[in-house]
């Protein structure tokens, strides 16, 4: 099928280079001239494990191109993604404009043949019918200016229909994730524009990209567009609860002498429960939890309802961000003058991604303190990404951080950070002090080495 994916972020980037792989020709849009340039080169412009690749693979069987141009896109489509930025406003609403301006430009664009128009970004609930509404306002923007330009002119036929189609994709593991779905969710009102989706993703119901291909087909879940929209702020939202509860639960085994890590392995076995997403730590950041937890609440707000559930994990994961302050002035007493080094700056392990990162909001607090800031990060340190780190020295390995520290803060769970040279890390700071900020080291072999370690509730 011919396919177009307009904005080449984490969602967008991904899912046109996993479609063109399971055999879609993909036309890749942007309205970033560099950004276009640089994948017309074949190179990502997002860290993602396994994109590369795929991506020259596709480029070089020319199942995929990149272009600025939507009017060729649409031209040339018969599926068309919206995968453009909803980042969240200061009142927690999602900034829609983005939106809107592709909508408003397919518009402007379609022809006689029909469309599919897949809101693939993340949007209010709603959204499916508002998109509608500004796709028909640019049709009839470029009727009226055929017009203007020439006199009469028959009128423009736009056949289309819109498909909510939320993504579940985790940063780190997207190609993974996109190959191997827990299922498939598509929203409209159109039975038509329904099967052409079930058509474009067989190969993927099919599992005929999964690692396990024994497995039974995945399930496309078939709704109404706004119970699709809901269903992505509902998973998200979930998750979200799940860490923040877990982050409770720590903080109390702190106060009376349980391990957190034995409650979550024994609350885990439960079926009802799971063992996903309980690890307590730092909380959880990025571009997707805080933004669509924060939208579902305005939502809620907005028809009268408060949502004090979803409040209070917003709350727990806002102070949860600060407990390592606490547990290095426990340890350290005064901060002002100390140096406090932190292993991880991405909001998660894989990911080049800093949006809502945790480690931020430490680097803000203990430069208030007075102490000073270093930082290591497997993937910021050799990449040279400085924005928002202007309080924070970023080394280039975990030795050179550790020299002259008087405490290392394990804040992203970077598999690498498993195997550190306790031994040598030791030698060089002034007091071997380690707060695991995601109860993921080696307490064993840092302790014998000669560290202080603190966990979180544990």
């Amino acid at each position: 099928m011919r396919v177009c994916v307009i904005g080449t972020g984490y969602v967008g980037l991904v899912t046109g280079v996993c479609l063109s792989q399971i055999g879609h020709h993909v036309i890749c849009i942007d309205n970033n001239e560099e950004k276009v340039k640089l994948m017309k080169s074949g190179q990502s412009p997002i860290y993602e494990p396994g994109l590369s690749d795929l991506m020259k693979e596709s480029m070089k069987k020319e199942n995929i191109e990149f272009t600025s141009d939507l009017g060729y896109g649409v031209t040339n489509s018969d599926i068309l993604f919206i995968a453009v930025g909803t980042p969240p406003l200061p009142t927690g609403e999602s900034d829609t404009r983005y939106v809107e301006a592709v909508a408003r430009g397919i518009g402007t664009h379609l022809n006689d043949g029909y469309k599919v128009i897949v809101n693939k970004s993340t949007v209010p609930i709603g959204s499916g019918d508002w998109v509608r509404m500004i796709v028909l306002d640019g049709v009839a923007e470029r009727q009226q200016t055929l017009v203007g330009s020439g006199g009469s002119s028959p009128d423009i036929t736009a056949e289309f229909d819109v498909v909510s189609n939320p993504e579940f994709l985790r940063e780190g593991s997207a190609v993974y994730d996109t190959f191997n779905p827990d299922r498939i969710v598509l929203g409209s009102n159109s039975a038509k524009a329904l099967d052409m989706m079930e058509e474009m993703y067989a190969p993927l119901v099919n599992r005929s990209f999964a690692e396990e291909k024994d497995l039974p087909p995945v399930s496309v879940v078939r709704t109404d567009l706004s119970s699709a929209e809901m269903i992505k702020y509902a998973a998200n939202s979930f998750l979200a609860t799940k860490i923040s509860f877990i982050n409770e639960i720590a903080n109390i085994c702190d106060r009376v002498g349980a391990d957190v890590t034995q409650v979550a392995a024994g609350i885990g076995l439960d079926s009802r429960i799971g063992a996903k997403f309980l690890q307590a730590g730092l909380g959880w950041g990025g571009s997707c939890f805080p933004k669509d937890v924060s939208a579902l609440i305005h939502t809620a707000d907005d028809y009268g309802y408060d949502a004090e559930l979803l409040k209070s994990a917003v709350s727990v994961n806002q102070r949860q961000r600060l407990i390592v302050l606490e547990k290095l002035q426990q340890e350290l007493k005064i901060l002002k003058g100390k140096v406090v080094g932190l292993l991880g700056l991405t909001f998660k392990p894989d990911t080049d991604d800093m949006r809502d990162a945790p480690a931020l909001n430490l680097i803000e607090q203990l430069n208030r303190l007075g102490a000073k800031v270093k930082a290591y990060d497997p993937i910021v340190s050799q990449t040279g990404m400085r924005h928002g780190l202007s309080g924070v020295l970023v080394e280039t390995d975990p030795e050179r951080l550790a020299d002259g520290c008087d405490a290392l803060v394990l804040v992203t769970d970077w598999q690498q950070f498993q195997t550190l040279d306790y031994d040598q890390l030791v030698k060089l700071m002034n007091h071997a002090l380690i707060i695991d900020g995601r109860n993921f080291l080696d307490r064993e072999k840092a302790e014998k080495a000669g560290f202080r370690y603190v966990g979180i509730g544990h």
